[in-house]
């Protein structure tokens, strides 16, 4: 599923419609009622780790102001186009069975604790699930055929039509109303607010690397395949325990994760694919073979992962 920096491109995807009325609606959700959504004004887009949070106010409430993520702001005075495309995690590489990655979602979303205010409320919460997208003006269409041979569109699960004539169309979406986002930008990966500190206390714990650096406590936003390029990158075998690393290779480990996390953001909105070094490979860059087990604590979920015992030795 979309991790932190596909989020923050969709966010980027929907900014521009922030102050407009909605239209007209469409889409094959069942989860909420789409027509709900006509008449009123998106009045905010926020994103926190792996959700996008847009907020609707009645068409003649007042427009409160927004405060757009600094790293946006700077790709948009960078001149950054992002392409209209959202779509699933661009990869130079193969993917993995969809069944296994469906499952995983399903782990993984109930593992997240819920939001701080559940129940009726004018934010709208997004969790996307594989091949989850966001697409401005533009609806996404087959690349292959399916099971069937049929050539058939992705069906959106929510269209929102605006009155300025443009429209967003969301994919392979949770979606449920709350009152207010869960927001803590402290344990945000791509967050200017991001705390190091509590970061590096949670990489400390006896417990395999791996593991916490999927805790959405501390890592929000950060995925299977920053876990893996970043602990690859850093020389770390993801079972090692935390407590067994040095503080100076725990906050190497961090600084690899926050690079690569916003290299990542900024090849995203340049419209450029990401080429991994070690997830879904036979061999690491330096020629060595790879292994992929799957793995995750007992009774919590497990995700594919990719590590090359060369460069990655296991410290006993």
């Amino acid at each position: 599923m979309p991790e932190g920096p596909s989020l923050r491109k969709f966010q980027l995807l929907t900014s521009p419609f922030v102050g407009q009325v909605v239209v007209k609606v469409g889409g094959s959700s069942r989860k909420i009622s789409v027509n709900d959504l006509n008449a009123l004004r998106l009045q905010d887009s926020q994103v926190h780790g792996k959700n996008l949070y847009l907020s609707f106010v009645a068409a003649e409430g007042p427009l409160g102001p927004t405060a757009e993520d600094p790293v946006l702001q700077g790709e948009a005075a960078s001149g950054a186009s992002p392409p209209a495309e959202g779509g699933q995690e661009e990869l130079c590489a193969p993917q993995t069975h969809p069944q296994n990655e469906m499952l995983q979602e399903l782990q993984e979303l109930r593992s997240e604790p819920p939001d701080v205010a559940e129940g009726p409320g004018n934010w709208l919460r997004f969790h996307f699930g594989l091949y989850g997208s966001v697409r401005a003006n533009e609806l996404s269409r087959a690349k292959q055929a399916n099971k069937r041979g049929d050539w058939k569109d992705p069906v959106p699960r929510l269209v929102l039509h605006f009155e300025s004539g443009g429209f967003l169309a969301f994919y392979n979406c949770r979606m449920q109303w709350c009152s207010s986002p869960r927001a803590d930008p402290a344990s945000d990966i791509l967050s200017a607010e991001f705390h190091r500190g509590q970061a590096l206390d949670a990489l400390r714990t006896p417990n395999p690397i791996c593991y916490t650096l999927l805790d959405q406590r501390y890592f929000s936003g950060l995925g299977n395949i920053i876990k893996n390029e970043t602990l690859y990158l850093a020389r770390i075998h993801p079972l090692t325990r935390g407590s067994l690393l040095a503080v100076s290779d725990l906050e190497h480990l961090l600084d690899c994760a926050v690079q690569f996390s916003s290299d990542w953001l900024h090849s995203k909105l340049h419209g450029k694919r990401l080429h991994p070094q070690i997830y879904q490979k036979e061999q690491c860059p330096l020629g060595h073979a790879v292994m992929k087990g799957t793995l995750g604590p007992s009774g919590g979920f497990k995700r594919l992962t990719w590590w090359c015992p060369e460069c990655q030795p296991e410290v006993l």
